[in-house]
């Protein structure tokens, strides 16, 4: 039987594990933190994700944990609408996208899994393109070695060297947040160098994300400046902030990386942020790194080459990771001038004309 060991105990690291269980391979997850959990945080899940999920066989399971979203769009801050995308035609072109948490998503991979699969509290130091892996209670060798751990993976260095991840130029907040009174649907909104975006989850909580322009490790950046940035915002931000606690805020400097040259060396496959860590404007980090993981376990076990891997999942992830960048550049503009020009060529976008951008992105099948 063949092994892998995989280091990051994330989304795409126990995607990965059940994908190559379910293709018979023997798995590791090396996980530094005490237990694989997640906190604080909403996640959209494209269509190309939820094939993904069905192809790992656990599709149904994720969507009854979530919510499909509606009707979506771009609004300003004083609530008048830049652009709208009709649920009805991206379902019918693409399927639909659902909302849910991240920890709901993470418990369905996790139960996936044999408990002895996975190794929580284990720091990996060194990965070598031989399929040794050193970490701190010793060392392990496979015949694959996935690096799933993040944009600033360990595992990365035996493939492409040290690689610098790149400020964005803007901060983000996550939190989610109990509604006074029932809010349904997602949104986003922009203004001048702040955006604030709202999903439904299933069980009436919300999750709530902010953006603003700032310097890197701007220290502070609580409720109170959520509230004095956003509090003057259109319904229903006021009413979100007004029900958010402290405790729930999440506040964290938002980074890519360059594109990499190769995702493989030998027995070492990146997948994830570790591979192709990009900004959220699109809401693909998750989704690509699902895609990965069904790639991957498909490659791997039809052929120790996992060149192929590469060929399939470089270009795509890439592309994808740029256009968001593109994106989180244009959403954030903050001179009046380039923020009203902006405005106005969104507002004449014809739906038809969004929904069909969205192509190169959701349509992809196993």
């Amino acid at each position: 039987m063949s092994k892998a060991i995989i280091v990051g105990g994330g989304i795409g690291g126990l995607a990965t594990a059940v994908a190559l269980t379910r293709h018979g391979w023997a798995v590791e997850v090396l996980e530094r933190a005490p237990s694989i959990t997640e906190v604080g945080a909403g996640l959209s899940l494209w269509p190309n994700a939820l094939r993904a999920l069905d192809a790992l066989g656990l599709g149904d399971e994720v969507r009854a944990r979530a919510v499909e979203e509606g009707s979506a769009g771009i609004r300003d801050s004083k609530g008048r609408w830049l652009s709208r995308v009709d649920a009805d035609t991206v379902r019918a072109r693409f399927g639909s996208p659902i909302m849910m948490h991240r920890a709901d998503l993470l418990d369905v991979l996790r139960s996936a899994l044999p408990e002895a699969a996975l190794r929580p509290g284990i720091s990996v130091t060194e990965a070598r393109t031989d399929g040794t892996v050193v970490h701190s209670a010793g060392s392990c060798t496979g015949d694959l070695v996935v690096g799933a751990d993040g944009i600033n993976s360990v595992v990365r260095r035996a493939v492409c060297g040290d690689i610098v991840p790149r400020y964005s130029g803007y901060t983000a907040w996550r939190l989610v947040v109990t509604p006074t009174k029932p809010i349904t649907g997602i949104g986003e909104s922009w203004g001048r160098g702040e955006r604030f975006g709202f999903g439904a989850l299933s069980d009436g909580r919300v999750y709530c994300f902010a953006t603003a322009n700032m310097p890197a490790g701007t220290p502070g950046g609580g409720l109170a400046e959520l509230r004095r940035r956003f509090g003057a915002w259109h319904d229903p931000i006021p009413t979100l902030l007004a029900s958010a606690e402290e405790s729930a805020v999440l506040k964290h400097d938002l980074y890519d990386i360059p594109a990499l040259k190769t995702y493989v060396a030998d027995r070492i496959a990146l997948l994830g942020d570790a591979a192709h860590a990009m900004t959220p404007n699109l809401g693909q980090g998750a989704c690509q790194a699902l895609e990965d993981a069904v790639v991957l376990a498909r490659v791997a076990t039809e052929d120790p080459d996992l060149s192929r891997y590469d060929k399939q999942r470089r270009p795509r992830t890439q592309m994808i990771a740029a256009r968001s960048r593109r994106i989180g550049t244009i959403a954030q503009l903050s001179w009046s001038p380039a923020v009203a020009l902006r405005n106005t060529v969104v507002r004449l976008i014809p739906a038809s004309v969004q929904a069909k951008s969205l192509a190169p992105v959701l349509d992809w099948s196993c």
